[in-house]
């Protein structure tokens, strides 16, 4: 087992979260973010695929339809070791707690349903320690299609997979597509001791069981702002 923020002896920590396009992992660590930091915590987010560095290539790329599974792979650990070195690291050296939405388990799982090897794909992140706490947020795809739907009339073309030539329907195409997926978290949550989150519950409920959860689990009074 790979070590973790706080086994490499830093002053921070770092949590994330992982789960289906449409679980309602972000809602939830939006809401968690917010808390804490009206509690005066010393506090940081960072999403997956959000470095300035790659971020204009990876959409270029996905509009012309030009990344094969290993070029989608490598173009997105290049934006995570990017976010990793510059911004990541050094705030947990700094005591901060460190919030992801998604993790190098979402690389984990996309890429390997994409074709990648799995051994390969965890060498290109071998760089990368654990979390000290992960969420899995475990949505049921009909309700992770619901919510994605509530929010745009059609689906993305590589949220449904369709770039795998799964089916000709966006749907049915993102049911094989993120079902697949799901088979990987579930593979991964006992490797990663994933903390499991019921996605199917009320959004309140979800967030007072995260709140109870990183509380027990991490001092959080030390990540207090002084001054």
């Amino acid at each position: 087992m790979k070590a973790s923020i706080a086994d490499l002896g830093y002053p921070g920590r770092l949590v994330a979260v992982e789960g289906l396009d449409g679980s309602g992992k972000s809602t939830q660590i939006y809401l968690l973010k917010r808390w804490l930091e009206l509690q005066g915590l010393k506090v940081f987010f960072s999403e997956w695929n959000s470095s300035a560095l790659v971020k204009s290539a990876t959409s270029k790329g996905k509009k012309q339809d030009l990344l094969t599974p290993t070029t989608f792979s490598l173009i997105h650990a290049t934006d995570f070791a990017d976010r990793y070195e510059r911004q990541l690291l050094p705030l947990l050296k700094a005591g901060y707690l460190v919030l992801c939405d998604r993790y190098i388990f979402t690389a984990f799982a996309r890429d390997v349903v994409r074709g990648c090897l799995p051994a390969w794909v965890r060498g290109l992140y071998s760089f990368a320690a654990l979390p000290d706490l992960t969420f899995f947020f475990k949505a049921s795809l009909e309700v992770s299609l619901a919510r994605i739907l509530d929010n745009r009339p059609t689906l993305k073309h590589h949220e449904a997979g369709m770039d795998l030539g799964l089916s000709s329907d966006p749907y049915e195409s993102f049911r094989i597509f993120q079902g697949r997926i799901f088979e990987q978290y579930l593979a991964m949550s006992t490797e990663f001791q994933f903390t499991l989150m019921d996605a199917n519950l009320r959004i309140e409920e979800q967030q007072g069981m995260m709140r109870r959860l990183l509380t027990s689990r991490i001092d959080l009074e030390r990540f207090r702002k002084t001054g």
